[in-house]
């Protein structure tokens, strides 16, 4: 059978009746087998994704099918499914069976997508590397010594490696476009509030958004499309119309102004192959007859510093939920209550959540809130400020994904810094709310994946994956 790489293949074959539902969930199925040992699945279903298919070709047959019929994808290990295990990647959430369905994971299974299995990711979504999940590392199908990227790395290894079409991951600080960099394909994270987070597990509410990981442009905003919209379960999502963003197009006369960050190709902080990679698409534009031109943040040094202090303040408070008591892992060892949360928490969390945890709970502290917390609010208003000035003056501004290609498991282990490095570019998208795209930009000497980002206005999604599009296609 044909590897399927887009949607639009699938569909043409579904209705020429080359291929069923079922024949491609058996496909996907063989290939999960066959690569146990990326370990990009924590759960595979494979009775139910049997049913699902077979229901849906009755449905093909009858012409009463969804939008996404033949969508065969892949959940991260934070979207709660009704009825299936759901552990954030932790141990403290063993035995724990989610009790309903998110909202974004329901509308895509209303559309006739068809749910293959749980992908496996950084714990609590915390990582840049998938190292620090309780079921071991992913790894890169391109070379698997080296990291997927994190936190949605199974998520972004199932489509690198034809595991399943699509995958539907979650966004913090680059959770979604950090492993779509690595592993070759696209990634999408939408204006905060554009799709509801309602059954998504939290790690930083303020940040947190789910994005879909795909093959291509269209896929990705297709399934922002179906996912996206007004939730009464979730307050902060937006009512904005959803526009047609799979359907977006760029006119072919209109010239755009576009910034690309300075750093991202004159640093030597960069690898000198993403450098390279990142001015031939900045030369493919100005070709094209766009005014590209070069920008510097003055606030740069202070976005990890922000995001840092804050997101794990707000994962302090959010995982307080996982105690012992209620649900989960529980160490029975304990002889009174206040041990039982000490033990339970020592043990069920693993070594970077607890670091976070402990980063946020300093930073919440009453002798330090205001030093760090406050502060760091101040500065995420004034980062947002002068982004908002630079978008009066460009439509969109372009960068590398990550400074560096993926690295090899293990190697940045020690230094937690280095890791938190990893995301210098893709957090300023989370610290502002806005838009922004990761797609594939060559590879380095060594084969491996890089890529290249896209930011936009909020709710300017459309225009974004359209010229992502044109740009992969220069």
């Amino acid at each position: 059978m044909t590897l399927y790489r887009s949607f639009s293949a699938v569909q043409t074959d579904l209705q020429s009746g080359i291929v069923t539902c079922r024949q491609l969930v058996e496909q996907y199925l063989d290939r999960i087998a066959e690569h146990q040992h990326l370990n990009a699945f924590t759960d595979v279903y494979t009775d139910e994704s049997r049913q699902q298919a077979d229901a849906i070709d009755q449905k093909i047959s009858k012409g009463t099918a969804g939008r996404l019929v033949g969508m065969v994808i892949g959940i991260k290990d934070v979207l709660s499914y009704a009825n299936h295990p759901l552990r954030a990647g932790s141990k403290i959430l063993d035995g724990f069976t989610a009790q309903f369905t998110a909202t974004a994971i329901q509308r895509l299974i209303d559309a006739d997508a068809i749910i293959i299995g749980r992908q496996n990711c950084d714990e609590f979504a915390m990582g840049s590397a998938n190292e620090n999940s309780a079921f071991g590392p992913v790894r890169n199908a391109v070379d698997t010594s080296r990291v997927p990227g994190g936190s949605s790395g199974g998520s972004a290894v199932a489509v690198q490696a034809g595991l399943c079409l699509a995958s539907i991951g979650s966004d913090t600080g680059g959770s979604v476009r950090q492993p779509a960099a690595f592993c070759g394909v696209v990634g999408l994270k939408p204006t905060y509030g554009r799709i509801s987070r309602w059954g998504l597990v939290a790690y930083a509410s303020s940040f947190d958004c789910i994005g879909p990981i795909a093959n291509t442009t269209h896929d990705a905003a297709l399934l922002l499309e179906v996912m996206a919209g007004h939730d009464e379960f979730d307050s902060t999502v937006s009512s904005q119309p959803i526009a047609e963003y799979s359907r977006a197009k760029l006119p072919d006369n209109k010239k755009l102004r576009i910034a690309y960050l300075r750093d991202g190709v004159e640093s030597t902080g960069v690898d000198t192959s993403i450098r390279q990679a990142t001015q031939r698409s900045i030369d493919a534009l100005r070709n094209a007859g766009h005014t590209v031109e070069p920008v510097q943040l003055s606030l740069v040094n202070s976005l990890l510093p922000v995001y840092y202090i804050l997101t794990t303040a707000e994962a302090s408070s959010n995982l307080s939920r996982f105690d012992g008591v209620r649900y989960g892992y529980r160490d029975k060892s304990a002889p009174e209550l206040l041990a039982l949360y000490k033990q339970t928490r020592t043990t069920g969390f693993g070594a970077e959540v607890r670091r976070r945890i402990l980063l946020g709970t300093f930073a919440l502290s009453a002798s330090y809130y205001d030093a760090y917390y406050t502060k760091a609010q101040q500065v995420r208003r004034l980062i947002r400020e002068e982004t908002e000035r630079l978008f009066a003056q460009y439509d969109f501004l372009l960068s590398p994904t990550t400074p560096t290609t993926a690295f090899a498991i293990g190697e940045k282990n020690d230094d937690p810094l280095q890791q938190f490095l990893a995301d210098i570019f893709t957090v300023q998208a989370n610290v502002v709310g806005y838009p922004a795209l990761s797609i594939p930009n060559g590879t380095d000497e060594n084969g491996l994946p890089i890529g290249l980002q896209l930011m936009a206005p909020p709710f300017r999604e459309g225009e974004l994956v359209a010229l992502g599009e044109r740009i992969m296609n220069y």
